[in-house]
């Protein structure tokens, strides 16, 4: 009896013990605190969410969407970034700022209210720290599910895809602004100086960092192509390839394996493969398309963008500005909604 007493004071002893030196697991986020984990919050595009308390995003124009009650809201940041915010849909408004940035200024009508946030890609010679920490709502506010978006397009593409040159980047580019019109969510998978092709004198290249989360900027992890599935692929390739000398017979190649890939990753994604605005690798670009029709996959293709961009629709030689893009979306929205079959 003795030792049966001895032995169950230890066990109540050691679970005790146990008990007080065990780690304690780290709060969950609840639906509606604008903590990362809020599952009211949607975060479109490539997120990074290994730390749990900060985001990151990764490539052109990824942002994040909720609903959120009171009068203000306020991000919490850790380091300086420039982003840009768009409250109850109005204009996009420049933000830049560390630790808590205040995106209300002036304080909004009592009420429902949706907020989109998207930060400046980290990207070339920008080292800004886009890390979303949460946000700040104001005493008894709480955020919402934004009302839903149905499809999701995804845009491919260069410097001319991220909207390098134009006033808002991103978030006035081509892409951003195809996706708001149509009320569709969108991610624009691009980076300035980008190449269809693996070059000898190192291009970054679509064919192998298309893949990767990060596009290899933050190592070589590979993208988990579960987290959403486009209705749509933009994809706007070779303006750079002709700069590293890629031949017309090699691009055509490299383009047909890349459709072919993408195809196995979406099977019932529309792809459009646009013809570049200045025209490089046109007949290239377009029997790619062709060969994949050939091979009995209908839903590919061409769009021819000859004279899409006005005369003073560029800024420079390639890139277009705000007008430019404007213009694209004019007419690259009706095509991919009369081929997704909803007209809006």
């Amino acid at each position: 009896m003795r030792r049966r007493l001895v032995v169950l004071a230890l066990a109540v002893l050691l679970t005790f013990t146990g008990w007080m030196l065990a780690p304690t697991r780290p709060a969950r986020a609840a639906a509606g605190d604008g903590t990362p984990g809020d599952t009211n919050i949607s975060f479109v595009g490539r997120w990074n969410r290994t730390n749990t308390a900060a985001f990151v995003p990764y490539w052109a124009g990824a942002y994040l969407r909720v609903g959120f009650t009171g009068r203000t809201v306020k991000l919490r940041q850790r380091n300086t970034v420039d982003l840009w915010a768009s409250v109850d849909g109005g204009a996009f408004t420049a933000f830049r700022g560390s630790g808590t940035v205040n995106l209300t200024p002036t304080a909004l009508a009592a009420g429902n209210h949706t907020l989109i946030v998207s930060y400046r890609q980290v990207a070339g010679s920008y080292t800004g720290d886009a890390v979303f920490q949460g946000l700040t709502l104001d005493a008894g506010a709480a955020t919402f599910k934004a009302p839903a978006r149905t499809r999701l397009i995804e845009f491919i593409g260069d410097s001319i895809t991220a909207g390098t040159t134009s006033s808002q980047l991103a978030v006035t580019g081509y892409g951003f602004k195809v996706g708001e019109r149509l009320g569709y969510d969108h991610t624009q998978i691009a980076i300035g100086g980008m190449c269809l092709s693996e070059t000898t004198d190192g291009c970054w290249a679509h064919e192998t960092r298309y893949w990767m989360s990060s596009g290899g900027q933050a190592g070589t992890d590979a993208w988990d192509f579960s987290r959403y599935t486009p209705a749509a692929v933009v994809i706007n390739l070779g303006t750079n390839d002709k700069s590293h000398g890629v031949s017309g017979a090699n691009f055509q190649a490299k383009y047909l394996a890349f459709l072919t890939r993408i195809r196995a990753k979406f099977p019932n994604a529309k792809l459009f493969a646009l013809r570049t605005f200045i025209g490089r690798y046109a007949a290239e670009t377009q029997a790619a398309v062709q060969a994949r029709n050939a091979a009995g996959d209908a839903g590919v293709f061409y769009v021819d963008t000859t004279g899409w961009l006005p005369a003073d629709g560029l800024s420079d030689s390639v890139h277009p500005n705000d007008k430019g893009h404007q213009a694209v979306t004019d007419r690259l929205a009706p095509i991919i909604t009369a081929r997704l079959g909803q007209l809006r």
